[in-house]
């Protein structure tokens, strides 16, 4: 018997009050990269995200920013992570896909304001996204 997989359309919502805590630490580690877990819901394809987590034991530096996923506690509302690129690109990078985790990776690019935010699947797909 075969099985289909029902494939959905994503599509990101953050809440503004998410999005202005992701820029502001972006800023405040720049000229090195930054790194947080994203927490929220995923329902048909759209991603809501509702909340940070500071990764524990993350190393990050000018081109590089990661954490061992072995630390982490269960919590099923992990659903991706977001990282800065002060380089100014917010294409994700072999690393960045090779590194996946979660349903979303963004990617916030110099000089990380709102219109330097954007969504990506595991395969380096963009995905829209919206603020809330």
């Amino acid at each position: 018997m075969i099985f289909k997989k029902k494939e959905f359309k994503r599509t990101v919502l953050i809440q503004k009050e998410v999005l202005d805590s992701i820029l502001s630490f972006c800023q405040m580690k720049h000229p090195n990269e930054g790194i947080l877990i994203l927490k929220g819901k995923s329902k048909n394809g759209e991603i809501t995200i509702s909340g940070l987590v500071i990764p524990p034991f993350s190393e990050t530096g000018p081109t590089f920013a990661g954490f061992p996923h072995s630390f982490l506690p269960f919590d099923m509302s992990y659903v991706g992570i977001v990282h800065s690129h002060p380089s100014g690109s917010a294409e994700p990078s072999v690393t960045d896909l090779h590194n996946f985790f979660g349903l979303v990776s963004m990617i916030v690019q110099s000089p990380y304001d709102e219109n330097s935010i954007f969504a990506w699947d595991r395969d380096g797909n963009q995905i829209p996204h919206s603020i809330i």
